[in-house]
């Protein structure tokens, strides 16, 4: 039977006021997942939570039949994390490094050792330059060890946060195929404000905003459903304000100095609009749109 995670009325507010989690419910399967929200929605209060670093004030977490927020050690033991500030010794080489969370991670053995980050370093494609000190690695290279410590000892969960943030386009795409790969099997989450990777990479995903879950489903369905309902137009600058006043524009982008309006809409809005086919974006967007109403 295949492992889930299960989050039940979670809440968690800041000393300081700020109530970064507000009564959150999860269910996340083996697979990819994708935590999907704006900086600052509650998605690394959310992971921090799961990965045992912070108590909530209220709510429960499970894994299997581990209680996370109670059995911590035990919920370690098959954690693979991956935080947004990535910490890494910048004179040691990546095959030392690895060797050394090898042996916090109980792998005393020298031989076992050896053979696990020798194929740590195979899987994340890091093998010709396992010699060379992590100071010198590009983004991209970083984030791949930080894959191969999160890997290491056999995780069952593994959670990363905001992983392809500042990547080129051909570290996103190698990045995004090891994910894909170690996603098959165990339960991966990953958080991010860029849509691209949660469409890409995940099978179910949550939206997130000011510490609320306001959707859950596959991004495929979750799209068909917005199916004849996103309209497309291009205005210059100084007629969007009129725009925003008359219909339900969910998103806009400037292009080559011309601004691209989406708008939701149950049938056709007329002036000029064309319908277009939905995206994960517009999922996103008028999701957000909505709750910025409920909450208005």
């Amino acid at each position: 039977m295949s492992l889930q995670l299960q989050i039940s009325g979670l809440s968690k507010t800041y000393a300081n006021g700020v109530q970064a989690l507000k009564d959150v419910s999860l269910t996340i399967p083996t697979g990819m997942f994708g935590l999907l929200g704006p900086n600052g929605a509650g998605k690394s209060t959310l992971m921090r939570t799961i990965a045992t670093l912070q108590e909530p004030d209220s709510g429960s977490i499970t894994l299997g039949n581990i209680d996370v927020v109670r059995q911590k050690d035990d919920v370690r033991r098959i954690l693979g994390y991956l935080p947004q500030e990535f910490g890494v010794y910048p004179k040691m080489s990546a095959e030392a490094m690895l060797n050394h969370f090898a042996v916090l991670k109980g792998i005393h053995d020298a031989k076992a050792r050896k053979e696990v980050v020798e194929a740590l370093l195979h899987q994340t494609n890091l093998w010709e330059v396992r010699k060379l000190n992590l100071g010198g690695y590009s983004g991209g290279m970083r984030q791949r060890f930080g894959i191969a410590q999160a890997l290491i000892g056999d995780p069952k969960l593994i959670i990363v946060d905001e992983p392809t943030a500042g990547l080129d386009p051909g570290e996103r795409n190698r990045f995004h195929n090891l994910l894909a790969e170690i996603g098959e099997n165990i339960i991966v989450i990953l958080s991010t404000h860029i849509v691209e990777d949660v469409s890409d990479l995940c099978s179910q995903m949550a939206i997130i905003s000011h510490g609320r879950v306001l959707l859950t489903g596959d991004p495929a369905n979750t799209i068909d459903e917005m199916k004849g309902r996103i309209w497309k137009k291009t205005i210059a600058k100084p007629e969007l304000t009129s725009c925003q006043e008359r219909y339900a524009v969910i998103s806009t982008r400037l292009v080559a100095g011309r601004t691209v309006v989406h708008v939701l809409s149950e049938s056709d809005p007329g002036d000029g609009f064309e319908q277009v086919d939905p995206d994960l974006e517009d999922v996103y967007f008028s999701t957000l749109s909505r709750a910025g109403e409920i909450a208005a």
